[in-house]
This record gives C-alpha cells, structure tokens and sequence, in this order.
C-alpha cells in the first residue's frame, strides 16, 4: 500500500485543526468569551494545586498562559494525529476519541461559574466539523487504496491529486475560519476605542513627589509605568467590557441593595493617591510589585450607603471573568485606608489588563484578597460562609502584606569595585509605612540606610547606604523596620500560604 499511516495521521491532525478553527471562529461569530481550548486551559488552571500555580508564576512570569495554551495545543495535535490513525481500521473509535475531547471541553465549559446554553455551541460545532472533514478526508484515502489493490502497478494520480486537494482546501478553511474569529472578535477592539475616547472627570495627571526617588541608575523608577506594572490574573482572555456595559452590584448582608452603573460611579467625588501593590506570589526579592498613581471611589461611603448588617465580617468579590475573592469588611470601611474602586491609573482609564473599567484597589492587602479586576459583585457575608479562587487552592484566608525590602543594585553575582559600594533599594509595608532601612555586610553590623521621602504609608520607599567591602567575596543582606518598630524577620518562609519572609540577600566579589 503506498498510503502509509502518516498520510491517514494528517488527515486527523488537519481535520482537528479546522475543528478548532471553526469552534474558535463560531465563538467569536456567538460572541462567547472563550474557545472550547481556553475554557479547558481555564478549566485546568482552576483545578491546578497552588504550589504548582506558583511554581508556574515564578518561572514563567507573564508567559505562564501562554505555555499552558502551547502545551494544550501540542497534545491536541498528537492526539488529532493518533485519532487519524485509527480512523484507518476503526473509524467509530476515532469518532469515540474525539467525543471525549469534545466531553473534557464541555466539562470545562459547564463548570464556569455562569455558563449558557450559547457557551456549548462552539464545541459542539467543532465536533461535527471534525467528523465531517476526516470523513470527507478518509473517502479519498481509501479510493486512492482501492485503486492501488485493482492495479499495484499503476499510478493512481487522480485519487491522489482529489487527496491533496481536500488536505489543502481544509488547511486553507482552517485559516480563513481563524481569520474570521479574530475580525469577528472584535470585543477587545470596541472597549479599546472606548477606553481611548474615554475622558473621566476630576481624573489627574500624576505629579511625583519631590524627594521620593534618589535617581540611581539601574534602581527602578519610583512610578511604575501602566505597561510595566505586574499582571497576575487567572483568565486567558481579558474581559472587554465597555464602560457602558459595566455595573456593579454590592448585596448580601446589607440594609439596601445597591447597583451602579459606569455612569453612576465617575459621578461621584473621586479619590487620588499613591498606592503600592504587590503579589501574594512575589518571592524575596522578587519584582511582583508596583507603584502607581490610582483614581477612584472610596468603597466606605458605597458600602456605608448598603449598610453592612451586624455579624457580616467580609465581602465576596466577584470578576467578569467568575475570579472570586474575600475581602476583609473592615479593610473597605475603614476610613483611613484608601480602599478604591480605581477607574484610572497613572492618569489615564485603567488599561484592559489592569481592570478597565473598574477594578477594586486595597492598600494593605495582598492582591489575592482584593485587588478584584473588572468587578461585577460584591456579596457583603461572612468568611465562615464563603470560600475564594485562592483560599481553595491553600491560601490564607486574609491577607495582610508584609514587610519586605529589596536590594536592587548591586545585583545578585555582580563584580563591583572593592572599596566603598553604592547599594540601593526599596522596601514596603503598605498602610503602616517604613521607619528605616538596614544594610549588613558579611554577618557584620547592621548598617542604617539613607531614606527618600514617601508621600504616604501606602506605597514603597527607596533606600541607599554606602557600604564599604574589600577585595573579595561578600554577602549583603537588607532588612526593614516599619513605623511601629517592628524589625523584618530573617526567618526564610514560602510564598504559600500568606506571603513570603526573609532577609533579601545577595552576593558579589569585589576586585581592586
């Protein structure tokens, strides 16, 4: 037989890919967020344990997604392939292969928090999609052996040339039908044109202080800019919602129900002010971390509106997305925390991928339990009652940030200058603020570091020292100590469950 297992192979890798070419295209054409390959790379992501998301966070970054999404497509792939394959002799279980990778898919759809009949659509039209193309695939496959048993001698060219032309014609579909889901998912491109257009009253340029910054080259600005702040989300596709589409539903234990729209909200007296964020998942010295300039409305006056009843002691939050978290009640009514619902940062309507049009800003928290992006909901109840996306994988229940301080020249491995050596840095401790900064070199005393001003104890501090090391090996560790005394601990704790500890520590040579 001169049809040989591997054309059978492509046949069910090209008639997989137009499967999900068509599935891709049919959700964008139905308007359903996801493509049945992001609902199970969501599905997967939501049954993951937390270390393992951690350990993909750190080593990764903001990649992690993308090599979940490669990892699913390449055993698609082979899959695909190997369903082929067997098409050749038993056709029914290639259909059965398929229908369980269709199946995981509707699991996976069927297990978001609000699903919709719309949301099966387009697995099931890449099922059929495949069924029939790998039908239509192996009908001149098998002429093409039927002709080469009649005639072993003779060159079935016809049947051959049918063949490729089929392959190609389902290559080339499979590429228009993505072409079209990308035109037709045009979500993304309304909301950007909306954000672009958007102009918000009372919303400033920021201004930084003078004095928060020492300018060292190498050191991290003090202002982290929109493009270069940290993204830690667990959806594939960022929710496109325009500003008009957008409202917010604060209920649960609460004397009256409350709904905002977009319009409601910039309405009312704004808030501006310098805020540090910072990841539950950041590891000593880690660059999960950001400074921005947040413009928004104080979340004690809506809540003071609702009027949290007796016993309530946390608010659930909700995403577009279906993302949850649960946030302490009284970090959002307390007034001298400035708890937001930010609509602008550094200036400008916040970017899709930080939360446009509103996302939930808590200074003091880990983001994990509060910095909610693209907020829908929030139910006022009671953490016995509740549990959260993080909270189920191993997280703490509240997330309290910790004081932490990083070196950030000279760098980890670097040759320096034996002599004095220039060290700098930042160091953080949101909505109780830093008293100082100390430096020890080798084990030795420890060195009290020059502070910059800060314009609140809600964003970090930059910090340098002079420190002096000889011709050498050394070891520098930093450590902080915030406003009411306490010292940073030394002590090396994980990520999971509440946050990182540890003196940041790094090691150079000096040569002469």
């Amino acid at each position: 037989m001169r049809t040989s297992r591997a054309w059978w192979a492509l046949s069910g890798l090209v008639a997989g890919a137009l499967g999900l070419a068509m599935s891709y295209a049919a959700a964008a054409l139905l308007h359903v967020r996801e493509s049945p390959v992001v609902a199970v790379a969501e599905g997967f992501t939501a049954l993951t344990p937390g270390a393992v998301v951690k350990w993909a966070i750190n080593t990764f970054d903001r990649d992690d997604k993308k090599v979940l999404i490669v990892g699913i497509l390449l055993f698609l792939a082979v899959a695909f392939a190997l369903l082929g394959r067997l098409a050749r002799r038993r056709w029914w279980a290639a259909v059965a292969g398929y229908a369980v990778l269709a199946g995981i898919a509707v699991v996976a759809v069927a297990t978001k928090p609000t699903p919709s009949p719309i949301d099966f659509a387009p697995v099931v039209v890449g099922l059929l999609v495949w069924v029939v193309a790998l039908a239509v695939l192996a009908e001149w496959l098998r002429n093409w052996e039927v002709v080469e048993e009649e005639d072993p001698a003779a060159e079935p060219a016809h049947t051959r040339r049918h063949f490729f032309v089929a392959i190609g014609g389902a290559a080339a579909l499979a590429a228009a039908a993505g072409l079209v889901g990308r035109v037709a998912g045009s979500a993304r491109r309304r909301a950007e044109e909306s954000r672009r257009l958007l102009r918000i009253e009372g919303v400033t340029a920021p201004a930084v202080p003078d004095g928060v910054a020492f300018d060292i080259e190498n050191v991290p600005p003090w202002q982290t800019p929109s493009e270069d702040f940290y993204l830690i989300d667990t959806t594939f596709i960022k929710p496109a919602i325009e500003p008009a589409d957008w409202s917010l539903r604060i209920h649960g234990m609460v004397d009256k129900e409350i709904t905002l729209t977009y319009a409601d909200l910039v309405e009312r007296e704004l808030t501006q002010d310098w805020i540090t964020l910072n990841c539950v998942s950041n590891e000593v010295g880690g660059n999960l971390i950001g400074n921005a300039w947040w413009s928004g409305v104080r979340l004690a006056g809506l809540l003071a509106e609702a009027g949290p009843q007796e016993g309530a002691d946390a608010v659930l939050q909700t995403s577009e997305d279906g993302w949850t978290c649960g946030t302490p009640l009284a970090a959002l009514t307390d007034r001298s925390r400035n708890a937001m619902l930010a609509v602008a940062m550094n200036g400008e309507p916040l970017p899709i991928e930080h939360g446009f049009p509103v996302r939930t800003i808590v200074p003091g928290l880990y983001g994990y339990v509060s910095a909610t992006k693209w907020v829908v909901d929030m139910e006022v109840t009671r953490f016995d009652d509740i549990t959260a996306y993080w909270t189920d994988k191993g997280w703490a229940e509240q997330g309290p940030v910790k004081i932490a301080s990083r070196i950030d020249l000279p760098h980890d491995g670097d040759d320096v200058r034996a002599g004095e050596l220039l060290c700098a840095g930042t160091a953080w401790l949101q909505h109780t603020g830093i008293s100082g900064v100390q430096v020890q070199v080798d084990g030795g005393p420890w060195q009290d570091a020059e502070l910059a001003t800060t314009p609140n104890v809600d964003t970090w501090v930059q910090w340098r020292a002079t420190v002096r090391v000889d011709e050498g090996d050394h070891r520098i560790r930093v450590r902080a100590i915030d406003l009411d005394g306490q010292v940073q601990t030394g002590a090396v704790a994980d990520v999971l469950p509440d946050g990182a500890t540890g003196w940041h520590t790094i090691d150079v040579t000096a040569k002469g």
